[in-house]
């Protein structure tokens, strides 16, 4: 499959980059360091209508992933941060654009666009960490619909969230029960948000530990069949994983950004630092692994924008997610060292995105779930 960015989409990139460069990069150390939720950046994406983007024309979108997986470059390139807060809108919006009834989409989605509603995607339990099957959080059946009982962590987004898009095994404790999302809503009885995390990185969005003691889920919040949750889980994680390679794209491009200002503006030995051959090495190298993770991204994303699901995009998007969050960290890696000591000081810039590229090869599946996803796709593809 072959993409080209349409007028369009350099229109969203240009207009991204802009605002990234003159509205954004300017509030990335403070909200790294305060770790406090960044309302005022959330404000402006939905004044100039980034959240709409995924959105189909119906919502006031275009309907493409290739635009967001732009914008979040964009973001990336200056702020992790600010990038996170389009892609933890997205995730729930894939989820109830793929399982949720009409009612359900009416309800939630142009809120989500608009920027009017907040969501959040709750799957991660203590025990069971990327085996999304090993949950154990469970819904049971009751009159008026389900009461859900457990405990989740690391839900990013819920202490602002509206509504969380939370994983449960329907059935008894002792049974081993098939997956549903519900849609849990912000003040519901026995519904508890807990402490905000203190993390490596992406401190500026919240992750929390999530609680239900019998929270009464009406039915008409349950997304999709009974006992079909764990598809739409599935594929919402495939279809939001170019936007997680898109971060990190982004990610690595401002941490080589960096590192080639403060090359430049180095001297030693009597000549500019840049000028050394296995620093110029260093830098080609990075390039390289960009470009190649940029084609890797686009390609993924515009699969899902043609239509494409399955086994099909599963493999490329979790090519894309793993080859763009290790390059993301081999970058990072190597700019802190052509910083020097300065790269392992708090008063440069390279020190959060070195942080921030830790956290991209472990959230929304590690890279090692995402190896296997690509051996099992690879191989039973031959039998």
């Amino acid at each position: 499959m072959t993409y080209e960015l349409t007028d369009e989409n350099r229109q969203v990139q240009e207009l991204v980059r802009r605002i990234a460069r003159e509205r954004i990069a300017q509030r990335a150390n403070e909200i790294d360091a305060t770790g406090e939720y960044p309302q005022d950046v959330f404000d402006l994406l939905r004044e100039v209508g980034l959240f709409t983007l995924p959105f189909s024309e119906e919502y006031g979108g275009s309907g493409s992933v290739l635009s967001s997986c732009l914008a979040i470059e964009e973001l990336g390139r200056v702020c992790y941060n600010s990038a996170y807060l389009l892609l933890v809108q997205w995730l729930p919006f894939s989820a109830i654009l793929g399982g949720g009834t009409e009612d359900q989409k009416q309800r939630y989605l142009p809120g989500l666009a608009s920027g009017e509603l907040r969501g959040a995607f709750s799957v991660t339990e203590p025990q069971s960490g990327s085996d999304v099957a090993g949950i154990r959080t469970r819904a049971q059946k009751c009159d008026g619909g389900y009461k859900l009982s457990g405990a989740k962590i690391w839900c990013t987004n819920a202490s602002v969230a509206d509504f969380i898009l939370v994983a449960a095994k329907v059935g008894d404790t002792g049974g081993t029960g098939a997956i549903n999302l519900f849609i849990v809503e912000k003040g519901t009885p026995g519904f508890v948000v807990g402490k905000k995390e203190e993390k490596m990185g992406g401190r500026g969005i919240p992750s929390c530990s999530l609680f239900f003691d019998d929270v009464l889920v009406p039915e008409e919040n349950r997304l999709g069949p009974e006992g079909k949750g764990f598809k739409i889980v599935m594929e919402a994680f495939n279809k939001s994983r170019p936007l997680i390679g898109a971060r990190a794209l982004g990610l690595a491009q401002g941490a080589m950004d960096h590192a080639i200002d403060f090359v430049e503006g180095r001297a030693a030995f009597g000549q500019k630092v840049s000028d050394f051959q296995g620093i110029r090495w260093m830098i080609a190298d990075m390039a390289i692994d960009i470009e190649a993770t940029r084609h890797l991204v686009y390609r993924a994303a515009s699969m899902s924008d043609a239509g494409i699901t399955g086994r099909e995009l599963a493999t490329t998007a979790a090519m894309s997610k793993c080859f763009a969050t290790d390059t993301a960290m081999r970058v990072a890696e190597n700019a802190v060292q052509l910083f020097g000591a300065a790269g392992i000081s708090a008063e440069y810039p390279i020190n959060r995105y070195f942080r921030d590229a830790k956290v991209l090869q472990i959230v929304e599946g590690t890279n090692q779930i995402q190896r296997n996803i690509i051996a099992k796709n690879v191989i039973d593809h031959r039998r």
